[in-house]
């Protein structure tokens, strides 16, 4: 499928499909729209009558066009409030456009939507919506129910000649299916020992270096808090380091730290019931470090970004630890382990520390720590807890342009006092309550000095039905954020 942005307007395109987009209680048939309603014989008219539509936000009416009409069908898509139209709604747009197209089987599309921010950014959020909206995920079916989009051309008309906007968007799609597919697979698909393999693709393919360290390296570095989650799998643990390295003097140096358990047991804290299942999208933060990694590859920005996961499965076996052993982390803090199903924030604990001494002007850790976090923030809303005003703000800036959503979450001290332990420095959990506030409180013990963000992805990386941009599964929450974070 081949996206381009064109000088041509939708009062001119011929094609198979032609999308108008209708602000809310806008949707008036005058000046251009109605010179394009009589080249086709009243078909716009006719269909808004038909439908009653009113341009409200999510809205969409199609119809097929007469057989000697340039254009064979109109799609509407409504666009809400046109005081209440940002970015994400252009976007959520674009991949209700390309899912009607597909369901209308359409291989020409035009799509005349207006512009929002700028000529760019209106492109680069038609784009990703298109594409993300259009990736189906098949791998694992003998006989693939979906094809795939008919879709072969998309316009985006009047916006002209936007070819880096295009590659831009194309860039972090790809990342954000990365991500996407590493969490739809199962736990004997994605493990450490190819999340590593993977990490070695992104680095060979795009230029970057790239450091596996073993369960030896991770033992002279004292990780055992990290070691004393992988202990009891049979597969052995993979610290992924993943470096890009801009040409010429970069003008930061950040890492990006994602949580890689391949499959969480519980451990001997095991979980029973219903969730176990999903448990192979417990490396949603590790499999977005990567989606991330793969687009900056490609976008090539003048920062130093280094991506970091320590990978490994937290399983049941006669190795595994025990609720009560004490752990030593690689920055000397002892652990009680009171629960050995928070074990996400045993193995970023080490993680942290290693990406504090490389000497970054900046660390982002992104996980699916807690239950605790889609209590109070529900399945669409990420927690973000921050060391540092101004890097939260540049995070939450990030997602702003991105369309993903987070809430700035209190680091509040006193909690702490709850996770004290009489035999080690802390216990890795503390009361049942504000317990993602106590694990971004443990998360920060790991930090020294530097400016820290702590994201909790665990409602947003999964999507239980198909809306916005969004297909079920894997949604590659939050690339996106991540990308414009680095680039900005």
């Amino acid at each position: 499928m081949e996206i381009k942005a064109v000088e041509t307007t939708q009062w001119d395109w011929s094609g198979d499909a032609l999308a108008i987009g209708f602000f809310e209680d806008a949707v008036e048939i005058a000046g251009d729209l109605a010179a394009l309603n009589e080249k086709l014989e009243g078909t716009i008219a006719e269909l808004i009558a038909e439908t009653e539509f009113t341009g409200k936000a999510n809205s969409s009416a199609t119809t097929r066009v007469g057989s000697k009409s340039p254009i064979r069908k109109v799609i509407l898509v409504g666009l809400g409030k046109k005081e209440e139209l940002k970015l994400a709604g252009i976007r959520t747009s674009g991949a209700a456009i390309a899912r009607l197209a597909k369901k209308e089987k359409v291989k020409t599309l035009g799509i005349g939507l207006p512009v929002v921010e700028n000529e760019a950014l209106t492109t680069q959020g038609l784009a990703e919506g298109v594409l993300l909206a259009l990736h189906v995920d098949n791998r694992f079916k003998s006989e693939a129910e979906d094809k795939g989009a008919v879709l072969e051309t998309v316009e985006l008309l009047g916006l002209g000649d936007r070819e880096a906007a295009i590659q831009t968007a194309e860039a972090i799609a790809s990342g954000v299916i990365l991500a996407r597919e590493l969490v739809n697979a199962p736990a004997n698909a994605v493990t450490p020992v190819t999340l590593a393999e993977t990490a070695r693709d992104i680095a060979f393919n795009g230029g970057l270096e790239l450091e596996i360290l073993e369960k030896e390296d991770c033992e002279k570095l004292g990780m055992g808090s990290y070691l004393g989650v992988a202990q009891a799998s049979d597969l052995p643990p993979k610290f992924i380091h993943l470096i890009y390295k801009p040409e010429g003097t970069p003008r930061r140096k950040i890492a990006i730290v994602g949580k890689g358990l391949t499959f969480d047991s519980g451990g001997l804290n095991l979980k029973v019931g219903k969730g176990i299942e999903t448990m192979k999208m417990d490396m949603g933060g590790a499999g977005a470090t990567l989606g991330a990694a793969k687009a900056i590859a490609q976008l090539k920005p003048d920062v130093e970004v280094h991506f970091i996961s320590a990978a490994t499965e937290n399983m049941v076996s006669g190795k595994a630890m025990h609720p009560g052993d004490i752990l030593t982390a690689s920055n000397g803090k002892t652990i009680e382990v009171n629960n050995t199903d928070a074990e996400g924030r045993l193995t970023l604990a080490d993680a942290l520390v290693f990406a504090e001494k490389l000497e970054v002007d900046a660390i982002v850790d992104l996980a699916t720590l807690t239950g605790a976090c889609i209590v109070a923030l529900g399945e669409e809303i990420g927690g973000l807890w921050s060391t540092d005003d101004n890097l939260a703000q540049q995070l939450k800036d990030a997602a702003e342009l991105a369309g993903e959503q987070f809430w700035q979450m209190p680091l509040q001290e006193k909690y702490f006092e709850g996770m004290k332990s009489p035999i080690a420095d802390m216990k890795n959990t503390g009361p049942r309550s504000g317990g993602s506030i106590t694990a971004a409180l443990f998360l920060k013990q790991f930090v020294e000095s530097t400016p820290w963000v702590h994201l909790d992805i665990a409602g947003p990386v999964w999507a239980e039905k198909e809306g916005g941009i969004n297909n079920v599964g894997g949604t590659g929450y939050p690339v996106r954020t991540l990308v414009n974070w680095v680039l900005g």
